[in-house]
């Protein structure tokens, strides 16, 4: 699993115990006869399984009966196709499928500076903000609306923002872009929830901000990565321009 850091980014940070990463619901090991493992999966709210072998996912297919209430499986692609061909029969059919999500990754020497913004760590006094483009990101991505739940959601937000994990670009009091960290094992964070508000793009400042903050969060990790639907064309350029290359591929099934 650590040969594949970036599409096993999710299970190496909780295996690790890193900040954020909390106790796992649960965590289930495939070991083959000699006693190697050969593949991991997470239950919690979501499912999400390295395995490499047809074994491991055999066995995690049945494993998996245990947990009717998953909201969505998450791995990469060939894997979670596999996973899936072996639970169909049974399971609640997907409401959402993301089949191919690029997996990037950046390394300090290929970042390319765009510009200079002044983009910071997210405070206490923009959680409403982060908040509200957040849900709007979710919902036109997803098909969802957080805020449903602002509690909860809203809960999630402050403890990230807490932690260090949120990074913005807020100019004259308007929030122009943001981004915050997931998964960060000890071989690279991974970034997620990346947003620039409809209204604001095509105006530099997603390249700008990306950029400038990819170069601060390169100071403490030895990379950067994230994935990214494949018809999000915007999202790729963005990420290719500032140094970002395709080393895999995730999928995605999101279920009601």
């Amino acid at each position: 699993m650590a040969g594949r850091p970036y599409e096993n980014a999710f299970l190496q940070w909780v295996l690790e115990g890193g900040p954020g990463s909390n106790a796992p619901d649960e965590i289930v090991l495939y070991r083959d006869r000699a006693g190697a493992i050969r593949g991991v999966v997470y239950f919690g709210a979501q499912l999400v399984i390295a395995a490499d072998s047809d074994a491991a996912v055999d066995a995690f297919a049945i494993e998996t009966r245990r947990h009717p209430g998953l909201r969505s499986f998450v791995g990469p692609r060939t894997r979670i196709e596999a996973l899936w061909e072996r639970v169909r029969t049974w399971h609640r059919p997907p409401l959402l499928v993301r089949a191919n999500q690029p997996i990037y990754a950046l390394l300090p020497a290929d970042l390319v500076i765009v510009g200079d913004l002044g983009v910071r760590q997210a405070t206490p006094a923009d959680v409403e903000s982060v908040i509200e483009n957040s849900a709007e990101m979710m919902l036109g991505e997803l098909g969802y609306d957080p805020r449903a739940n602002r509690l909860s959601f809203g809960a999630g937000v402050r403890r990230a923002i807490a932690l260090g994990q949120w990074w913005v670009y807020i100019e004259a009091g308007q929030l122009r872009f943001q981004l915050n960290v997931g998964a960060c094992s000890k071989a690279t964070a991974q970034l997620q929830g990346v947003w620039t508000p409809p209204a604001l793009r095509r105006r530099g400042y997603a390249s700008g901000a990306l950029s400038a903050i990819a170069q601060k969060l390169l100071e403490t990790n030895p990379t950067l990565s994230l994935y990214v639907n494949d018809f999000n064309r915007d999202a790729i350029t963005l990420y290719e321009r500032i140094g970002f290359t395709c080393v895999g591929e995730m999928s995605t099934l999101l279920f009601a």
